[in-house]
């Protein structure tokens, strides 16, 4: 079976499903046309400008050149993941945190990924290396990004119940940990459901995308299981090295709760 190519009517029809949406949003006036209109566009030409991109990366054997491609992948997972809080510290701690997590997190299952089950031959081939990382590095960000912003959120909300707790004698991990733990479930959420609901409600992205380019759906479904093991233990390490960073930093050497440190 050959891979299914999509033509330009192919492409002209999903832009009108995006054009009835947005003209639905005129009609129920949700105000979200522009801003619809304004993602896909963006989507659009983003897409296109990585396919040219890895077009070209593909047809070099060059470890540089795919290090270059990872590295601005993590700058830019960086900032996306410190950019969305309601509440946020100093930028520098705040954006060093999220990429610091989100990075680490990345890398450490990338590297088990690629030297286990792939094992690509070289280990940078920019075939396999770019893809694996984009897809694990999006969901290290997001789980980042939720569980910095849910545990920042409650900190500023229950600062007197935190500052009590350590009044009575309580270290500055007692008094968070609660909170530390509430973050890192919140950021495993989305995973988990995924994770259920795979193969029963739905057939996951990696998945469908391998059938449908003609893979065996067993070995496509083998694909999937190692992929979305990896996803889970890069989600769990980026959200809680993200956690207690923020925790952390959001106390001193004595205990004290530090909220002069956060940016509303």
């Amino acid at each position: 079976m050959t891979p299914i190519l999509l033509t330009t009517s192919d492409l002209l029809l999903a832009g009108g499903l995006v054009g009835i949406c947005a003209l639905l949003s005129v009609v129920l006036s949700l105000d979200i046309h522009r801003t619809l209109v304004i993602a896909a566009v963006r989507m659009t030409a983003q897409l296109v400008l990585t396919g040219s991109v890895l077009l070209f990366v593909f047809g070099r054997s060059s470890v540089w050149l795919t290090l270059l491609v990872l590295a601005f992948m993590f700058a830019a997972a960086s900032y996306e993941a410190g950019s969305r809080q309601q509440v946020r510290l100093a930028p520098s701690w705040h954006f060093g945190i999220s990429g610091g997590a989100t990075i680490f997190g990345t890398v450490i299952v990338v590297l088990i990924g690629l030297l286990t089950a792939l094992q690509p031959h070289p280990w940078y081939q920019a075939r396999v290396a770019i893809p694996m990382t984009g897809l694990l590095l999006g969901n290290v960000m997001n789980a980042t990004s939720l569980s910095m912003n849910t545990l920042l959120s409650a900190i500023a909300r229950e600062r007197i119940a935190i500052e009590a707790r350590i009044i009575l004698g309580a270290t500055r991990a007692e008094a968070m940990n609660s909170l530390i733990r509430q973050a890192i479930r919140t950021a495993l959420i989305p995973t988990l459901n995924q994770m259920a609901a795979a193969g029963v409600i739905t057939l996951p992205g990696i998945m469908t995308g391998q059938i449908l380019a003609g893979m065996n759906p067993l070995e496509a479904s083998k694909y999937q299981i190692v992929l979305m093991s990896l996803i889970v233990s890069g989600n769990m390490i980026g959200a809680t090295l993200s956690a207690g960073l923020t925790a952390a930093r959001l106390t001193d050497a004595r205990g004290r709760l530090r909220l002069d440190r956060l940016r509303d």
